[in-house]
């Protein structure tokens, strides 16, 4: 490791002073970029990941000078794979660099991923908001290059974190979106159904019955297959139990839909909160008699 380190020291030191000598052309930056990235690979080796990333820095700033944004860019891709591995705030920041100068050369598709790439990081450090708002930027992205899978598993992890937060609306508008593009394509058909009942748990958790009930007509009008699923008969019991404030029947309808299709964290967080509201009302109830 020390001699890998030692290494990628002198190659520094030459770049450096490549970048420092006297030139009539711009071939240092080209010689001096030559350098930067040996040095980066050894620093790699030594698993030195600051070092690394900060030579990578140096590497597109050589790239810039030569105007070569395309390689500059990567450059910062490089810098921040580095810094994940030490520090997410510099990797945010280098991607988004790199995603800045993807954007001035039209390289949209490479901006949407690393956008998504930010978004993973503020997701690991559990940043919810910011992790959204370059969730919805890549979706926006993938889906003016048509990227459309890529853009629709954006746009669901934007749903997933809006209801997660409270913005319900926010949460129904995007799922029932992603449902009305799927009914028309005979391989994402099959998945309309979770959509539907995703948009629907979030109506649930608004807490009002007759917007559950137009929500549900309109789903059906959708996908006319929606009547007979398992998903649009929980949703159905789950807001006839709210009407009749019946916390027996809810439990009863979630139960009887788990032992069939287990349900995953995030529905069964979201389904706690509606039950925790009936509850309350039923206390009220209890209160008042």
């Amino acid at each position: 490791m020390g001699d890998q380190s030692a290494r990628g020291e002198e190659f520094e030191k030459n770049a450096e002073k490549k970048l420092n000598s006297w030139s009539f052309f711009g071939s240092k930056y080209e010689d001096a970029a030559d350098l930067f990235e040996k040095a980066a690979n050894f620093f790699k080796l030594a698993k030195s990941w600051d070092r690394a990333g900060s030579i990578y820095v140096k590497l597109a700033n050589c790239h810039l000078k030569l105007e070569s944004q395309h390689e500059a860019a990567q450059a910062y891709v490089s810098a921040a794979n580095c810094y994940k591995k030490t520090s997410p705030k510099e990797a945010i920041s280098c991607l988004q660099q790199a995603v800045n100068m993807f954007c001035d050369i039209g390289r949209l598709s490479m901006a949407a991923r690393y956008y998504k790439e930010i978004a993973e990081l503020y997701e690991s450090e559990q940043n919810i908001e910011q992790a959204m708002d370059y969730y919805e930027k890549a979706a926006d992205f993938f889906q003016s290059e048509e990227v459309s899978t890529s853009a629709n598993q954006c746009k669901q992890k934007v749903a997933q974190y809006a209801a997660q937060i409270e913005q319900y609306q926010k949460a129904i508008e995007i799922y029932e979106e992603i449902a009305r593009q799927a009914i028309t394509n005979n391989l994402l058909k099959y998945g309309v159904k979770g959509h539907l009942l995703n948009a629907g748990i979030c109506q649930l958790c608004k807490g009002d019955v007759v917007a559950i009930t137009n929500a549900l007509e309109r789903y059906q009008d959708l996908d006319p297959t929606f009547s007979g699923t398992r998903e649009c008969r929980l949703l159905a019991d789950i807001a006839s139990a709210m009407d009749e404030e019946d916390v027996t029947k809810f439990t009863d309808a979630l139960k009887e839909f788990d032992s069939m299709t287990p349900l995953d964290t995030w529905k069964t967080t979201l389904l706690l909160r509606v039950k925790e509201k009936l509850k309350a009302k039923e206390m009220e109830e209890d209160d008042l008699t």
